[in-house]
């Protein structure tokens, strides 16, 4: 099933005129993954389609209450987490227990959130992947060249406005920028702070 599946995912990649870069070394079992930039509907289609192709499974937290049959078939097909968006911990801890249970477990994240301009990302994945201790890998949707590629992989530290600067940095250099809450008036935003990446 999984071929079946992967080379249906590079003929839909191939109907929308888009490639797929080939997971690099560093994509392990675990990891929270992100994605830059969200503009379209689509974006989730070529992300879920990208993990079929290279015959992994994918995973999005989805609030608990969208989980209703029969759709709770579907969304759990896809990848899809319940989330309880009231429970003690939030769904932070609901997904570190989730990486703590499972031997593979890949968590995809937009951290923009939505289509629309924002004034900063949010910062949830950070989170998880430091209380998981797992890394963040990096992907992004590069429209212009309608590829799909990998950027590099950060290993949370202690600082997590360095770890953000040192995504945006990697997400700038391939062509992207988004905001940081300090963007406004703080030097902070703007600091280069070593630390632990791979691309």
């Amino acid at each position: 099933m999984k071929t079946i599946l992967s080379h249906a995912g590079r003929m839909l990649y191939a109907l929308m005129g888009w490639r797929f870069e080939p997971l690099p070394p560093y994509v392990g079992k675990k990891h929270v993954i992100i994605g830059f930039p969200h503009t379209t509907n689509m974006d989730t289609v070529r992300a879920f389609t990208g993990f079929r192709i290279v015959r992994r499974t994918g995973h999005i937290m989805i609030k608990k209450e969208a989980f209703v049959w029969p759709l709770s078939v579907l969304l759990r097909a896809l990848g899809g987490i319940p989330v309880d968006r009231h429970a003690p911990g939030g769904a932070v801890q609901q997904m570190v227990d989730v990486f703590n249970a499972r031997e593979e477990f890949l968590l995809a994240i937009v951290p923009e959130g939505t289509r629309r301009k924002i004034r900063t990302i949010r910062t949830g994945f950070w989170h998880i992947a430091k209380a998981a201790d797992v890394s963040i890998v990096c992907w992004y949707l590069d429209n212009g060249r309608k590829t799909t590629r990998w950027l590099g992989e950060i290993v949370p530290g202690e600082d997590k406005m360095a770890d953000l600067i040192r995504i945006r940095d990697l997400y700038e250099k391939a062509g992207y920028r988004f905001p940081l809450e300090d963007d406004s008036g703080g030097q902070r935003a703007d600091a280069k702070t070593p630390g632990h990446d791979r691309q």
